[in-house]
């Protein structure tokens, strides 16, 4: 392994203290301490002594912890294992969920443990063959898998315990109640104000059973129904109160109205006015 290089800001890998390989700067105002470690085990003989039981470990398993050396873990001398370091900040898991388990054994040859397996000791390799740290892309590709995986086995030891994954994505909720009006609200300013990467984004409402382009649009689309209906706005014409809400295209937001609620705007604006009336009258 190269020697151990001074701390830089730039959130791409490079060596850390305690030989670990950090795999991504802390954010600004986060606490340094509140991170997960990743162990690789690249060869040699190594178990895992837990609960009175041993578990033996193949190259390419990973574990995962809230300590640089692994809970539990038997080595014999020419065991060879790399750890790495990420801020729970990008996993969307908290240090708290992890150290409650004693820690996390996933397997390298399969699943997700397969590919976050194979992509840390990519990252590996390429700075022990540049000395040099690898891209952020890379950094953030490892990043987003190792946070998939922890969110996995954290789910499978105790299915009923949330994990901060579901506090992300109220944030995250949160965002983009507050920017609908923005046209320019997409994926990738919705991940950039998160500090989180679009394909962690796109995980995290598939896990909730949609996208983000349906929940923003579904979300538009409730706030232009909610005024087309209002008396004090009912002058106002559909185009303008689609633009307000973030939609570019009028004929993309009466189609996409007309799908979701059954009637054009016009006519739901023609409903609320003839409710209106009727309720005055009686």
């Amino acid at each position: 392994m190269p020697e151990t290089a001074h701390h830089q800001s730039t959130g791409a890998a490079h060596h850390g203290g305690a030989g670990c390989i950090d795999v991504l700067a802390p954010p600004p105002g986060a606490d340094p301490g509140d991170c997960l470690y990743v162990a690789l085990h690249l060869q040699g003989t190594a178990s895992l002594r837990r609960d009175g039981a041993s578990t033996s470990l193949e190259p390419g398993d990973l574990l995962i912890g809230t300590t640089p050396h692994p809970m539990g873990l038997l080595s014999d001398p020419g065991c060879r294992m790399v750890h790495f370091r990420v801020p729970c900040f990008y996993l969307g898991v908290r240090h708290s969920d992890v150290r409650r388990t004693g820690g996390l054994l996933a397997r390298g040859d399969a699943g997700v443990g397969s590919l976050a397996s194979q992509f840390l000791r990519t990252l590996a390799s390429e700075l022990r063959s540049h000395r040099s740290r690898p891209g952020h892309h890379l950094a953030r590709s490892v990043s987003d898998i190792v946070a998939i995986l922890v969110t996995e086995l954290l789910e499978r030891v105790d299915p009923e315990q949330p994990t901060a994954a579901g506090g992300i994505l109220e944030r995250i909720r949160g965002h983009i109640e507050e920017n609908l009006a923005d046209p320019d609200l997409s994926p990738e300013s919705i991940a950039r104000s998160q500090h989180i990467s679009v394909r962690y984004l796109h995980k995290l409402f598939q896990q909730d059973g949609t996208t983000v382009g349906q929940f923003v649009r579904g979300r538009r689309l409730d706030a232009c129904r909610r005024e087309l209906e209002r008396p004090s706005r009912r002058q106002a014409g559909v185009a303008a109160v689609a633009h307000r809400w973030g939609f570019v295209s009028h004929s993309h937001f009466s189609r996409a109205f007309r799908e979701t609620y059954g009637v054009s705007p016009r006519e739901w604006q023609a409903y609320a006015a003839h409710a209106d009336a009727r309720q005055q009258a009686s």
